[in-house]
């Protein structure tokens, strides 16, 4: 059952910009933490970026840290990753998941989450 739908992703040059959302389907109070991994072809799935719910705390993997922006907007049941000064390396698969406790979207543990998505592309190539 998917719990999160993400959108957001394209095709964008290098040092381009692009906005991911994810909508969740139940309260993202529901949830401790939600976070954004990504996927990038015959590697494996890695954690870019955290917020818990409860008062916005974010964590963000030294790979993005700078760069990328995570945020939410639980009357929306929304949470948005900003991804500024884009690489080629950033493109992959990004997906959205969620917890209801613990501390797997911190130590980077996909195999934790409870609930993802489907995933949306983010390719960056000139």
């Amino acid at each position: 059952q998917v719990q999160f739908v993400e959108s957001g992703g394209g095709l964008v040059q290098p040092g381009g910009s692009l906005r991911l959302s994810c909508a969740a389907s139940k309260f993202t109070l529901d949830y401790y933490w939600i976070g954004w991994f990504r996927q990038a072809p015959g590697k494996e799935r890695e954690r870019v970026s955290c917020i818990r719910s409860s008062d916005g705390s974010p964590y963000y993997a030294e790979s993005v840290e700078g760069r990328f922006t995570i945020s939410r907007d639980n009357a929306k049941n929304t949470v948005y990753l900003q991804m500024n000064s884009l690489k080629p390396e950033d493109t992959a698969v990004y997906y959205c998941a969620g917890e209801s406790a613990g501390s797997s979207c911190l130590m980077g543990y996909a195999s934790g989450m409870d609930d993802w998505g489907k995933g949306t592309l983010v390719t960056v190539s000139s």
